[in-house]
């Protein structure tokens, strides 16, 4: 999987990990962008083999379940699944409480849901019923909470690229006041929600938002770097030159890069694209799509290859295909 999320996109960087204890009990506390891919990403390189609390919905069938169950996925159960499902979080609590005491790690997306635009949403207190649930039956424990920053230089483009930026961990028991905790949760909030502010690019004004994304994506901003973005959303200056989120691959290079691709691209296009129902999984179900169906188009193409021109051949021109593909996307984004 962290081979293809690399031949996916042109460049993933990755700050911070000395931030990850290799041991004891962790809560990666993420922004959420772009659903299924933010948990690639964290689960590749945190060092770590996390468990994910996954919005209930996705477990409604019995194979599905199961599946979710091998990746490490546990259900947690929000207002909107019904007022009545809510109580089968005491169960969640409890399995958390015990994988802490295993001194395991959970990734939770403390915003409760997904969405594309470049700021940090209110977060839920969720996160904070979990952690304070563990410290108030297993005092001993102690939780470290690591908020990480998910920053993409493209919404829905491709190719893309992305920066991981893995902040300082936030040590639970110091946060917990078992005779207040309503402050507690206030405090807990607020201290990530700081941090995930300095992790990835956070514009406040919403509505003013589309005009400071346009104004920064003409003034070349560089949306893998939330220290240089933030900056020039505090600013007033005009111009910085650096990596746009704009550059592109040259006309030619896009014409050829379809031409060539034209057997997978053609089912993408007009089968499998217009059946997205949000925009924000547009890229976990485009990176789906090719994990599938790229390795059975290259196994097609080098039996007719064979048959056409012998083996030898055969290699050689499904090599170059691989080889100008990997430099689309290392190139075009």
């Amino acid at each position: 999987m962290k081979a293809a999320l690399h031949l996916y996109f042109g460049r993933i960087e990755v700050h911070g990990l000395e931030n990850v204890p290799k041991t004891g009990a962790v809560l990666f506390l993420p922004n959420h962008q772009k659903a299924l891919m933010d948990v690639l990403l964290i689960v590749t390189d945190c060092h770590r083999k996390p468990y994910f609390l996954t919005r209930s919905d996705v477990f409604n069938k019995q194979v599905l379940r199961r599946f979710f169950a091998f990746l490490q996925m546990i259900p947690i159960y929000r207002m909107r699944d019904g007022r009545n499902q809510l109580k089968n979080n005491e169960a969640v609590f409890k399995k958390c409480t015990e994988l802490f005491e295993n001194e395991e790690a959970i990734v939770l997306f403390p915003e409760a849901n997904h969405n594309l635009r470049r700021r940090v949403r209110n977060l839920s207190k969720g996160f904070t019923r979990i952690v304070f649930h563990s410290l108030k039956y297993s005092p001993s424990n102690e939780i470290l909470i690591i908020p990480v920053g998910l920053n993409y230089l493209k919404s829905t483009g491709f190719p893309d690229k992305v920066a991981v930026y893995y902040g300082k961990p936030i040590v639970s028991s110091q946060l917990y006041d078992p005779n207040d905790v309503f402050t507690s949760v206030q405090n807990a909030k607020k201290r990530v929600k700081e941090q995930l502010k300095q992790l990835t690019t956070h514009v406040e004004d919403e509505l003013n938002y589309e005009n400071i994304i346009d104004k920064m994506e003409s003034n070349n901003v560089n949306f893998l770097n939330p220290t240089e973005s933030n900056k020039f959303i505090r600013s007033s200056e005009t111009k910085i030159n650096k990596e746009s989120g704009k550059i592109a691959a040259p006309v030619t290079f896009r014409l050829v890069f379809h031409l060539f691709n034209i057997a997978a691209l053609v089912p993408w296009r007009f089968w499998v694209k217009p059946k997205v129902w949000e925009p924000e999984f547009l890229s976990t179900l485009r990176f789906a799509y090719a994990l599938v169906v790229y390795p059975f188009c290259y196994v097609l193409f080098l039996s007719l290859f064979t048959a056409v021109f012998g083996f030898g051949v055969a290699i050689i021109l499904v090599s170059l295909h691989v080889l100008f593909n990997w430099a689309y996307v290392k190139g075009g984004s």
